[in-house]
């Protein structure tokens, strides 16, 4: 695709040298000789590059590129002059002219500044494909479902979205969508430009915790060599998403109550108070009521994390979502996989529609996933769901029946358990993490910290 710039320069002999040099280059060259002309033009036309003289015969060049920025703000202008000010040049800029250039200029300095103006013009293209993918990604059309109950939620989550709840609530079992629903929330309001961080409340010690949410000074504790901001400060003006933050420590949740109160903390190691405008949104799966009855959780915490509270329905209990799902996840992964199923067996949608799914739509996709990738015709027949605990899954440990052997137990051994488990799953994805992660029911984030952990990152 051609690279489109507009010039816009009374005189001849320049517009001339400018489309000869331009063309060389394979640009194509558009030419206007007034400001009116070069306003009309680019109301029909999409440019990469506008190069502006300022002295035009009926307006100014500031009255051109006025009314260019009003029809698109991200307009790449460079404004040329014979008779450049320091006012004019501030006013320029001010206005949004990426750089201004006085007359008469080197052939060899523009270009270099056309360059520049060119990089920045594909940087704006890149960052705004990127944020249409994103929307596109997380939009509220990325939730499938059409159950009451989802509409209701659909409902909550546009209000809460569109509004400046600082404070959002996320309940439900796991696998629920929980962090999907963060992430709808946040690339659907005035933040989405702006930080989406992610910490797992469980995936960290008590001390790196904090640390991570609150960042440290330089000499805080040992090996603390540098000062590190936290995880809220890099959130400042978008979204922090706490992660079963109904398993944060007791001493942590005091530290977080203090902070959802007055939106400032100290680092660790610190004494002076930072204030951030950041978007908390937790999650968990816990009961809490039982956990404040066992002194796990504190009271105060819920009633401050419950300003408005998003209940994320079990999967048993959508009715036709399931159908709805492994028709989505069938289409994903025959994609993903280039393979081609034309159908789904009644036999084998029975079998799904029974099911009480007890790791909700996660274990769905993971059930759908395996069916499509073993499947061995353009049918998915019963055989191929398999569902819970069965004779072809032998790994499945009764863990909760595991006795300690009589003379104790070499704890080192899970700790290679681990790590080859980790190798494995590495392995059998190529290296892809998020499907790493999902055949180790891991998030992404607990992942790559165990990762680190074994020194496989």
């Amino acid at each position: 695709m051609k690279i489109r710039v507009l010039i816009v320069e009374d005189e001849a002999l320049i517009r001339w040298s400018l489309r000869q040099k331009f063309q060389e280059r394979g640009y194509e060259v558009t030419e206007a000789e007034n400001g009116q002309q070069a306003l009309e033009g680019y109301v029909e036309n999409a440019y990469d590059l506008i190069m502006l003289d300022y002295k035009l015969p009926d307006i100014t060049g500031l009255d051109v590129l006025h009314g260019i920025r009003q029809v698109d703000e991200n307009a790449v202008v460079i404004m040329m002059t014979a008779y450049s000010t320091i006012e004019t040049a501030v006013e320029a800029i001010k206005l949004g002219a990426f750089n201004y250039l006085a007359k008469p200029f080197q052939m060899e300095e523009l270009l270099i500044t056309v360059d520049k103006a060119l990089e920045t013009t594909r940087l704006r293209r890149e960052v705004a494909e990127l944020r249409r993918q994103t929307q596109e990604e997380f939009g509220i059309s990325a939730i499938i479902g059409r159950d009451p109950s989802m509409l209701r939620m659909f409902d909550v989550i546009r209000r809460v979205s569109q509004t400046g709840v600082s404070t959002v609530f996320l309940r439900g079992e796991t696998g629920t969508g929980k962090d999907l629903v963060a992430r709808v929330i946040h690339h659907n309001s005035d933040r989405a430009a702006q930080p989406f961080v992610n910490i797992t409340c469980t995936a960290l010690s008590e001390s790196l915790l904090e640390s991570e949410l609150f960042g440290h000074e330089r000499g805080a504790f040992t090996d603390a060599k540098a000062q590190k901001k936290g995880l809220l400060e890099l959130a400042d003006g978008g979204t922090a998403f706490l992660d079963e933050v109904g398993d944060m420590p007791a001493a942590l949740q005091a530290k977080l109550l203090r902070f959802l109160e007055e939106r400032r903390f100290r680092r660790v190691g610190g004494t002076r108070e930072i204030g951030v405008d950041v978007r908390i949104i937790g999650a968990t799966n816990r009961d809490l009521e039982q956990a404040i009855n066992d002194g796990q959780f504190r009271r105060d915490l819920m009633y401050r994390l419950n300003v408005v509270t998003i209940n994320l329905p079990p999967l048993r209990a959508r009715g036709d979502d399931v159908k709805l799902l492994t028709q989505h996840f069938v289409a994903k992964f025959c994609t993903e996989f280039k393979k081609e199923i034309t159908e789904i067996s009644d036999d084998a949608e029975e079998k799904l529609r029974t099911y009480g799914w007890p790791g909700n739509v996660r274990e769905l996709r993971n059930v759908i996933e395996r069916a499509v990738l073993l499947c061995g015709s353009t049918t998915i027949r019963s055989a191929d769901i398999v569902l819970g605990r069965n004779e072809e899954t032998p790994w499945e440990w009764d863990i909760e029946n595991v006795a300690l052997p009589p003379d104790g137990f070499d704890f080192e051994k899970l700790r290679r358990l681990e790590f080859h488990l980790l190798r494995q799953a590495l392995e059998r994805s190529n290296n892809n993490q998020t499907q790493a992660a999902r055949l180790l029911n891991l998030s992404r984030d607990r992942l790559r910290y165990r990762l680190q952990k074994h020194g496989l990152l």
